[in-house]
Formats: structure tokens, sequence, C-alpha cells
């Protein structure tokens, strides 16, 4: 089976161009011994896409290296994306199997008469992205963007959708704000540092970065001012559902035992055991990533994608005119797979 293409990595954090093609071993739990053991089963491959390296996608890397989906008898072949809609063109080309992105993407190609690409499992249930001023404002208000300069993530458009949401819920119409969309993350870091804007809206380790060298202060948290949100989940082309449905079905399961197992740990394990998938972040910017997502409720605690949340995100590309029409729930979300794995 070819491997998953890859590979101009952008994450939100780091920028480092490492493939990942990470064989989950057979053996004990490592990092929960006694927990459970695994014993991968022979042609229950998975060969996953993540749209950039992220503690945003912590799930994932718990399910990896927790040993969860190797106790369903699972081996899993991971590729980063190059930045932009790589996760779609990886699921087009047979590239990967299943791809962790957003329910933005799936939306776009409906809106666009595409063939589909439909999601079946929650990972984040909020916008990971927080918001970075150059002086601190202890009064902070949407207001203060008025006149001034904003960094966006370059790396998708749905932090883009969401913070204008944001401003017109708050009165601020989003044509009086200047932002910079198209930077790469170490652009835009850059960028910052160099005083070309007022705000910048990343995520860890950039945001703790900033803050720990004094050239930023935190004011927003985009997740708490969005509010619940399906951000990110597990999406597959609806023959690829078809046609692997037991092991999709073995793969979440996995997945919501790492998610039960989160919701109940404290940011150090949490960040102890996806360490492997981090390998030259300082262990204490993990640790307070983990700790500020674990605070906003940022990863989902089961894997069931809900129509509510499908109304609320839909709503927000609606109104940024971003898609054109509405889209039914049942076009984009099988729930079937999850709530098989959860056993509802």
């Amino acid at each position: 089976m070819p491997r998953a293409a890859s590979i101009e990595i952008n994450p939100i954090g780091d920028a480092r161009g490492t493939f990942l093609d990470r064989k989950v071993p057979g053996e004990a739990v490592r990092n929960q011994p006694g927990v459970y053991s695994g014993v991968v089963t022979p042609g229950r491959r998975l060969r996953v896409v993540e749209a950039f390296r992220s503690i945003f996608y912590a799930p994932l890397p718990v399910a990896i290296h927790g040993g969860h989906l190797a106790a369903e008898g699972l081996e899993i072949e991971l590729a980063t994306a190059a930045l932009g809609a790589g996760t779609v063109e990886a699921l087009r080309t047979g590239d990967a199997d299943i791809a962790l992105s957003g329910l933005m993407r799936s939306f776009e190609l409906l809106d666009r008469g595409a063939s589909r690409l439909v999601h079946f499992a929650g990972v984040n249930d909020r916008n990971g992205f927080f918001l970075v001023s150059r002086e601190a404002r202890p009064r902070f208000g949407w207001s203060d963007l008025v006149g001034r300069t904003v960094i966006s993530f370059g790396g998708a458009p749905t932090p883009w959708l969401c913070m204008q949401a944001v401003l017109r819920r708050h009165g601020v119409d989003p044509t009086r704000v200047t932002f910079l969309r198209d930077l790469s993350t170490p652009e835009a870091l850059a960028a910052f540092r160099a005083r070309k804007a007022d705000f910048l809206e990343t995520g860890p380790p950039v945001v703790d970065q900033l803050i720990a060298d004094g050239t930023g202060h935190l004011v927003a948290s985009m997740g708490e001012a969005t509010g619940p949100v399906p951000f990110s989940s597990f999406m597959a082309t609806p023959e690829t559902l078809t046609a692997n449905r037991t092991v999709l079905v073995s793969f979440v399961r996995g997945l919501h035992r790492a998610q039960r197992w989160m919701a109940s740990t404290g940011a150090a394990e949490i960040a102890a055991v996806i360490a492997p998938a981090f390998g030259d972040m300082d262990p204490r910017v993990c640790v307070a990533a983990v700790d500020r997502y674990l605070r906003q409720s940022t990863w989902a605690r089961d894997p069931v994608l809900t129509r509510t949340g499908f109304d609320a995100l839909q709503a927000i590309l609606l109104a940024a005119g971003f898609i054109t029409r509405s889209h039914r729930f049942e076009e984009l979300v099988d729930t079937d797979i999850a709530r098989q794995a959860v056993g509802y």
C-alpha cells in the first residue's frame, strides 16, 4: 500500500518538516501499562493524514501513542498534509484513507458541486486559536481591533470565518479591521515580532512563546469567543466509509477511549503521552498548551457529531459568504459509525 503524500508541514506550532510513518506496536500499552494490550491484525492498516501538526489535534496522538488504536488491532500510518486543502487532495488521490481536517472543507466542496467528503468522528468542539496583542490590554474589547492590523492564521479559512462571526456578534464591522491572511506560521511570527501588526491570531506553542518572551499578551480565546462548533473531525470518501466500515468503527472506538482518558486526566499526563509527536517542543510549553485547551473544553468527549454543532458552523460559513446555500446534515455527516463505536 503506498504511503500517504505529505509534506511541507506548516503547523500551528513548530515548522519541522518531518514525515511520520509510525507503526503502532502490538505490545502492552507503553504510557498506560496494565490498561489493555493490543495485537495488530494483518490487513487492518489505516493511512491517516492530518491537516497540520498541532497540540490542537492531541486526541489523535493520544490514541496512537497511548496504545488505544493498537488495542483495536490497528496499524496507523500518519502523514501531515501540505498547507491548505492537502487533506482533500490526499483523499481524492487515494493516498490516504481518512483525514483529520475541518468540516468547512466538505461544506466548500458540496457548495461548489464537487464530490462529497463525509465526516464521521468529531475531535475538536471549539476553535483552537488565540488572539495575541503586542500591547497589554487588561480591558480588551473587540472594538480594539478597529483601525488595527491583525495577522490571521493562513493555513485554513475557518479561523478567519469565525473571527468575522465574533466581530459581528460584538457589533464590529470586519471591514474596519485590516487583516493579513496569507502568511505561513513562521512568516506571521516574524511579521508580528517586527511590529508589522497589532494582533496575531495563532495557536500553541507560538502563543506560549510570545507570552514567555514578552513580545505578546494574550487577550482572547477564539474558542471561548466563537462558542461550541465542530471545528475538526475525521472525514473520508463515501466509498471508503462503505468499504472499510468495520475498520473505521474500530478506529473510532480507539479514538473514543482516548477521548475518555483525556477527559479524566491532567495536562502533564496528556503532554507526556503526546511528547513523541512533538519531539523538540519544550515539555513545559506542551503542558501549558494542553492545560489551556482542557480549561476551555476544546476536545470532544465523544466522537458523535451533532446537528446543533453542524448548524452553528453552517451559520458562520453562510454569514461570511463562504458558502452560498444551506446543506443537509445527512449529506456531510455519518453518525452511525461513531454511534456504533461508542455503543449508542
